[in-house]
C-alpha cells in the first residue's frame, strides 16, 4: 500500500462524479430549444453559463486523468517546474496539483 493509495481513491470518485457531471451538461445542451422565443433567450443564457461550466469540469478531469497517471508512473508528488517533492499536505488539498506550494 502506497502512501498516495487513499489520494488515488478520493481522484478516482472526483473523476467518476465529474465524468457524471459533464455527461449531464452535454445531455442538457442537447435539448431541443424552445420555440417561444423568450423562453428561449432565458434558456440561451442558461446554456451559455452550462457551457462554462462544462469547460471547467473538462479541464478538471484532465487535471485528474493526469495525476492518476503520475501515480501510475510513480512520478507523482514531484513538482512539474523545480522538481522538489511537493508537500503531501498540498496534495491532501489540491490532489491534482503539479507544482510545490513555492512555484504555484
Amino acid at each position: 500500500m502506497s502512501n498516495y493509495d487513499a489520494i488515488r481513491k478520493q481522484l478516482e470518485e472526483k473523476l467518476d462524479h465529474l465524468v457524471a457531471r459533464a455527461q449531464e451538461i452535454d445531455s442538457n445542451l442537447s435539448e431541443t430549444p424552445n420555440e417561444d422565443w423568450e423562453e428561449r433567450a432565458v434558456e440561451t443564457e442558461g446554456d451559455e453559463v452550462m457551457l462554462s461550466v462544462g469547460n471547467v469540469t473538462l479541464r478538471e478531469i484532465e487535471e485528474i486523468k493526469h495525476a492518476l497517471h503520475q501515480i501510475e508512473q510513480g512520478t507523482y508528488g514531484t513538482c512539474s517546474r523545480c522538481g522538489t517533492k511537493i508537500p503531501f499536505e498540498r496534495l491532501e488539498l489540491l490532489p491534482h496539483a503539479t507544482t510545490c506550494t513555492k512555484c504555484a
